[in-house]
């Protein structure tokens, strides 16, 4: 398949052109966990099907995406799109996202997280996760400037990066970020969409594999098996998958919601009987919609009116 490569300056054109309004770095001056390596250079390319893939990101960001102000709600949402902690997928798990969340009233930010590497990280089994939570403290340290409630910032997240967003549900008492003003690092809800949960039986392997290594120890495997690690306190969660998913198998939504009943946490799970891995915003072998049934059970729940 041939591929299209196109600078990161035609990228941020392509964000404009999105209804993209600002572009907000994580971290100010040092990115923490970090090392230097001259040689890994961020890099993005568009393939046939139109998706841009970002790669080797060293310098972390969120992409912000407000709704028209008179349907604006309050709500925000973190974005985490997939790629097996390989790549960044922006365009079908990221842009067209935000903007079916902006339609909705839904402020929506996508994180252009930093993908596990021993490269340019001392330790890459955090990388990602260190993102997630200073990307939720600037959100909710920042409400008032982003015209967002605080109290409803949720994440969502795409197959690995259901993975980033599911870690950050499950462990954000593992706080590996500096947060002198202690601000909540828990989101208020979260949205998984054919996500990687467990690094066991059903575990994706290249996502395992570029986070915890090749031979993690029992302990690690244990730590990011996001099933494990649901407690009461963990927020309420929509999952959506499909049975035929032969890349993430549905049961890594099973299993995460079978733990969320078992603590007594609510949440709704959509399994399909196909539509594959990657479907993004629209799984094509049915007509119903898993975005619009979110929506309603973002309204059941009271995090949008």
């Amino acid at each position: 398949m041939k591929k299209t490569y196109c600078t990161l300056s035609l990228i941020f054109s392509f964000f404009c052109m999105m209804g993209q309004n600002k572009i907000i770095k994580l971290y100010k001056d040092v990115v923490p966990n970090s090392k230097v390596a001259t040689d890994y250079k961020e890099s993005a390319e568009t393939g046939t099907d139109g998706n841009i893939r970002i790669k080797n990101i060293t310098d972390p960001e969120m992409l912000v995406f407000y709704p028209k102000k008179n349907k604006a709600n309050g709500t925000a949402v973190l974005i985490c799109p997939g790629g097996g902690y390989g790549i960044v997928s922006m365009t079908n798990e990221g842009y067209s996202i935000a903007e079916k969340l902006n339609e909705n009233g839904i402020t929506a930010f996508i994180l252009k997280y930093r993908l596990p590497s021993d490269q340019i990280m001392i330790d890459k089994t955090i990388g990602p996760l260190q993102d997630a939570q200073q990307a939720l403290k600037m959100i909710r340290e920042n409400a008032s400037e982003h015209h967002v409630d605080g109290t409803k910032v949720g994440i969502m997240g795409f197959s690995a990066g259901g993975h980033l967003a599911s870690t950050a549900g499950t462990h954000f008492n593992q706080v590996v970020i500096d947060n002198p003003k202690n601000t909540s690092l828990r989101p208020d809800f979260m949205v998984l969409v054919y996500p990687v949960i467990s690094f066991g039986e059903f575990q994706h392997k290249g996502t395992r594999t570029h986070l915890i290594g090749n031979s993690p120890s029992d302990d690690l495997v244990k730590l990011y098996s996001n099933e494990l690690q649901v407690t009461n306190e963990t927020p309420i969660t929509f999952l959506a998958h499909a049975a035929d998913d032969k890349a993430v198998p549905y049961q890594n939504s099973m299993l995460f919601y079978s733990k969320l009943i078992q603590e007594g946490v609510k949440g709704e799970l959509h399994i399909y009987q196909a539509g594959g891995h990657g479907f993004g915003l629209n799984n094509k072998t049915t007509k119903a919609s898993w975005f619009d049934s979110m929506i309603t059970w973002l309204e059941g729940n009271k995090m949008i009116p």
